[in-house]
């Protein structure tokens, strides 16, 4: 059983009784809802520590973190130049692709922040891929490869498209609103080496945002594992636990840690996988392209030297400063997103980094990400009936909230969760489902006012 005295500020007493509201589904009375504290917490605007940028701009995801010294900016900026640059336009032959997604990072990560879905059927998707896997769902589709590549270099053809349309879900408010959900529905088009077959299995994957890799790299093992509750002894409904990947450098299996199902152990597996399978660019780690498993790997495509400046612009892209986090609404809305459980996985646990050899800057944070890194069961609503590691086709794991407040400034956009489907975060609360329907259900039945004071909380962090 967890044993902390404050949980977002909210004294055990009252975690204790949002406990009791779960095992029953019953929302308290207003009065009781309305006694719970709103208080702040020494440092709790620092959501990624001394390191946190104060900008809420347009380039807020994009920073060097403010307790890096001047004598690093060369190194940060030679990296965010890999980030940015398009592997289509180089000198010599062409070394993106021949098949891909994205001809850069930043085509999907725009400006280190979240991508989206089409905005239309007809529209190519660009920072939505989509994983492919046989009818058992383990291993790469047998003519497809790992993910479906809708790009390619001249002479070539892509290897299909997606069409992406949804379908309306509505519900209502205990208080009488109602609301409207859309459900994506995909269809494969243009299939270059024919159809996927009816058992295949695919996983659509939305970009997600750039910044606090480092520090999530950072947080020790441990503090992971000490909220995992595999078998919910504790008899919460929440039942997390950690998944466990091979790392390819090493052969040996780790508790994964990146990706939307925990499904990378390291920083540098992450952003290796993430070049040869979005981009076609292969690296020592992964010196062969997808669907080219057989014959000799070739030098590899991003140089050692170009993957090294890469992670640590990766390593040290900063988190952004909460805004409004002592306002009265948002400070309120902060006691009822622990009362209704919505802590049970986005954990508001203040993590403090290990020591990382060579990045200071990283190293003894204290940092907020809302998130405890471990997969849980969300449900069939958003269930992708693909396993990944030991994740199962309706385990997520949770996504930091450290930042989403600055979506809609950055990105032009306020699309969430794993496949972009939610367009708001209300929309996003709405669709948890699984060991999150308890805390959902609460939502619903909260008055407008206090689901307007959740809402602001997670728009100031």
């Amino acid at each position: 059983m967890r044993r902390r005295r404050y949980l977002l500020g909210i004294p055990v007493g009252a975690i204790a009784i949002a406990a009791v509201w779960a095992s029953t589904h019953r929302l308290p009375r207003p009065l009781e809802l309305g006694a719970l504290p709103a208080t702040t917490e020494p440092g709790e605007e620092l959501s990624g520590g001394r390191g946190s940028v104060p900008d809420p701009g347009r380039n807020a995801f994009g920073r060097a973190p403010m307790n890096m010294p001047r004598t690093r900016w060369e190194d940060f900026h030679a990296g965010k130049r890999v980030f940015g640059r398009d592997w289509t336009d180089v000198d010599g032959p062409i070394q993106v692709g021949p098949l891909f997604n994205a001809p850069s990072c930043m085509t999907c990560h725009v400006k280190d922040g979240r991508g989206q879905p089409p905005a239309s059927p007809s529209e190519t998707p660009i920072s939505l891929a989509f994983q492919l896997s046989g009818p058992d769902g383990r291993g790469p589709h047998p003519i497809y490869g790992a993910q479906l590549d809708v790009r390619h270099v001249d002479g070539t053809g892509a290897e299909g498209s997606v069409e992406v349309t949804h379908e309306e879900v509505t519900g209502r408010f205990a208080s009488g609103e109602t609301y409207v959900l859309h459900r994506p529905r995909y269809r494969f088009t243009q299939l270059s080496k024919g159809p996927l077959g009816e058992e295949t299995r695919f996983s659509p994957r939305v970009a997600p945002a750039n910044f606090g890799l480092g520090l999530l790299e950072a947080i020790p093992e441990a503090a992971v594992l000490a909220h995992e509750d595999s078998e919910d002894r504790d008899q919460n409904g929440i039942s997390g636990r950690a998944n466990r990947v091979r790392d390819a450098a090493t052969g040996q299996t780790r508790m994964g840690r990146f990706g939307w199902k925990a499904n990378q152990p390291t920083l540098h597996q992450q952003v290796a996988h993430a070049l040869v399978t979005d981009m076609g660019l292969t690296t020592e780690l992964y010196p062969r392209e997808q669907g080219r498993e057989a014959g000799e790997a070739a030098p590899p495509e991003v140089s050692p030297k170009e993957l090294d400046a890469l992670l640590i612009y990766a390593r040290l892209v900063a988190v952004p400063k909460r805004r409004d986090w002592e306002a009265a609404d948002v400070l309120r809305g902060k006691a009822v997103f622990g009362a209704i459980g919505c802590a049970g996985c986005h954990v508001g646990t203040v993590f403090e980094t290990e020591d990382v050899p060579g990045f200071p800057e990283l190293s003894g944070q204290h940092i907020r990400p809302y998130t405890d890194l471990l997969l849980h069961d969300m449900g069939e609503g958003l269930a992708d009936d693909r396993p990944d590691g030991l994740a199962t086709g309706t385990e997520w794991r949770t996504p930091p909230l450290w930042g989403v407040g600055l979506v809609k400034a950055v990105n032009g956009h306020t699309r969430f969760l794993h496949d972009g489907r939610a367009r708001d975060l209300e929309e996003a609360v709405l669709w948890h489902g699984g060991e999150a329907a308890p805390a959902q259900e609460r939502y619903t039945r909260l008055p407008l006012a206090d689901r307007q004071a959740l809402l602001a909380f997670l728009n100031s962090l």
